[in-house]
């Protein structure tokens, strides 16, 4: 089990992990070519494309979960036309999204939270991301279902070009070509671009039971893979949404020069939260064969194993960041009192990860199961209920460690109240149990 685990796990993880590292060679030329006014720009942004992957992990997810569930149930076909419902639905939000966030981009930063003099600078990196909306969105759900497929290699390898690519065209934008801000956003759409054209062969091939192909949209099986997909949705605007509060919270306690330390310990932590993140999707193919297989053994046992890696991964970079944090962050920025304050923050922050990487464990999980209700009150109760309140009592008691304190409660009381008040080997017997 440990050898299948760690043959659809560790792609994954490892994937994610370069992914998040072209963001944090992006933040880097951002912050030292263009300036710390641009770092906090895309930190404004970031909530909105933060929710853009969430509506891809969504379709990647859910439409992955039927899929391999029939796979493991011997019923290819349905996981065929699954496939190519997801895709065609997906394809038809992304263009919509696309236009909306270029016509509309001034306005939504306004909303996500921009002051007057980040308005153009967040707008301009808004329009030309949102450019490129169809293949980052089309490219994460394709990604996901060559896993689902058999392939993780491919996924792994499709993510890790799509990322070279991005950090090549990042430098050269924003630094021969001095394109600025909007650089950087067009440097990620073409690093997606790559990442699609190398999974497109795999669904034009007969190397998988999942091809590209026409198919009438079905309602309810629409509802069905959204019903399932949508607590990755949540997941991902709930991290969005903490985001979005702690952003409130900074600006009204330390303006600008906060969030600028924000935006670098962004940077720095999407490498935990993506290895995670990309931890529990890798698992996802497994538990949901085995759940259409009905063998609740062996899913409660991926389970716990990626609980226990999730934990050591969460050590080991919680150990890198407290030696090697202020070289970090100097890479982002050489202000002081910037500098200062991102290094407290990020260690204060990075506590949280531990039970973040738990509470996502737990959401894909409960996916797996087809039980989404419980995994959306996960998401609830991280950033809707508890983050809230946290941000508020401790930022009153505590000033701004308060702020980076706040993230680590809310995570820590969900993970207790849904772990003493949910049995989930007896909810995993009685899914399967009750499955068709």
């Amino acid at each position: 089990m440990i050898k299948e685990f760690f043959k659809y796990a560790l792609p994954s993880a490892v994937a994610m992990f370069v992914s998040s590292l072209y963001t944090i060679i992006d933040g880097i030329f951002v912050g030292q070519g263009v300036g710390d006014s641009a770092l906090a720009a895309v930190n404004i942004v970031m909530p909105f494309t933060i929710m853009l992957f969430g509506i891809a992990t969504m379709f990647a997810v859910g439409g992955g979960d039927l899929v391999s569930k029939n796979i493991g149930s011997n019923n290819k076909d349905k996981a065929l036309k699954i496939f190519r419902q997801v895709f065609k639905f997906l394809l038809i939000l992304s263009i919509c999204i696309s236009l909306i966030s270029i016509v509309f981009s001034k306005g939504i930063v306004k909303i996500l939270g921009a002051t007057d003099n980040l308005v153009p600078l967040a707008s301009t990196y808004l329009k030309y991301y949102s450019l490129f909306c169809i293949p980052n969105l089309i490219g994460i759900a394709l990604n996901s279902f060559v896993r689902n497929d058999g392939r993780p290699k491919l996924a792994m390898i499709s993510t890790l070009s799509g990322a070279v690519t991005n950090i090549v065209l990042d430098y050269i934008f924003i630094f021969p070509l001095s394109l600025g801000i909007k650089g950087a956003a067009i440097a990620t759409g073409l690093g997606q671009i790559v990442t699609i054209a190398i999974l497109i062969p795999h669904f034009i091939s007969n190397k998988g039971i999942l091809k590209f192909g026409n198919v009438r949209l079905e309602k309810e099986t629409i509802k069905e893979f959204i019903n399932i997909g949508f607590p990755s949705f949540f997941a991902e605007v709930s991290f969005s949404i903490i985001i979005f509060f702690m952003n409130l919270a900074l600006v009204n306690y330390g303006g600008e020069t906060s969030l600028s330390s924000f935006a670098i310990i962004n940077y720095i932590t999407t490498n935990i939260y993506m290895v995670l993140l990309g931890l529990s999707l890798g698992v996802q193919p497994l538990l949901s064969y085995n759940y259409g297989a009905k063998k609740s053994d062996k899913m409660l046992e991926y389970y716990s194993i990626t609980m226990k890696t999730a934990f050591i991964i969460n050590i080991v970079f919680i150990g890198v960041c407290f030696v090697f944090g202020k070289s970090m962050i100097s890479i982002f920025t050489s202000d002081s009192t910037i500098a200062n304050i991102a290094y407290i923050g990020l260690n204060l922050i990075n506590i949280a990860f531990i039970m973040v990487g738990f509470n996502l464990t737990s959401t894909v999980y409960y996916q797996a199961i087809s039980k989404p209700k419980i995994s959306n009150i996960f998401c609830i109760c991280r950033s809707i209920l508890l983050l809230p309140i946290s941000l508020f009592i401790l930022s009153k008691l505590l000033g701004i460690n308060g702020i980076w304190i706040s993230l680590f409660i809310s995570e820590l009381l969900t993970f207790i109240i849904l772990r003493y008040s949910i049995n989930i080997k007896s909810y995993t017997i009685k899914a399967i149990e009750n499955s068709n």
